[in-house]
């Protein structure tokens, strides 16, 4: 509210972070390519929903990596589908499903745990024990509360009928901030092309 006069002005132009802070859900499949050191990357977005699920299968054939992006300020939310069902443990177990899928066997896995800012303000106010009571950290501590969260994914990466564990590359990001995003995409690109190198014999 401290933006309206701004935002509803005649000659308003949004801004870089008004730009960055629009929310809105990826429908459909999205394909980017782009070249870094000779070799050419090529990104492919699905949406999450579970609408959208389905339109996965075809996009899953010979991927070095793969960025699932989990939120971490949905663990008091529940399904727009189902509102028994609550979002973060939805989240885990399709985390789980796609990571172990025969798709991804010799894939390098990269988790971006998303919103921690949203977090940093929601937990001072909806305890993350009353909807995960394995969490005994700090009550409203934000950090606290990201450690647990990674771990609740991490144990997601061990298969249930196989001893043998997925290598996970976990980032805590914020979108609306440039600076995190930047460095994390950075680590993310030395991943992939370390992989893409590995992949082409050159390593």
């Amino acid at each position: 509210m401290t933006n309206l006069d701004r935002i509803s002005a005649p000659d308003y132009i949004p801004t870089d972070q008004d730009v960055l802070r629009v929310r809105f859900p990826t429908t459909g499949i999205h394909d980017y390519s782009f070249t870094v050191k000779t070799i050419t990357l090529r990104i492919v977005d699905v949406g999450g929903q579970k609408s959208e699920r389905r339109k996965w299968i075809h996009c899953f054939q010979d991927v070095t990596s793969l960025i699932f992006l989990a939120s971490l300020s949905e663990y008091d939310q529940v399904l727009e589908e189902r509102e028994t069902n609550n979002r973060m443990e939805e989240s885990l177990a399709l985390f789980y499903t796609t990571i172990h899928s025969p798709w991804f066997l010799n894939t390098s896995i990269i988790l971006f745990l998303n919103k921690t800012d949203i977090l940093a303000d929601k937990i001072q106010a909806s305890d993350l024990q009353k909807y995960f009571p394995g969490f005994t950290g700090k009550r409203r501590d934000a950090q606290d509360a990201m450690k647990y969260i990674q771990k609740m994914y991490e144990q997601q990466a061990r298969s249930r009928d196989k001893e043998e564990s997925k290598t996970l590359y976990p980032h805590f990001t914020c979108a609306t901030d440039t600076n995190n995003i930047r460095k994390v995409f950075s680590d993310v690109k030395d991943t992939v092309l370390l992989r893409s190198l590995r992949d082409y014999g050159v390593i």
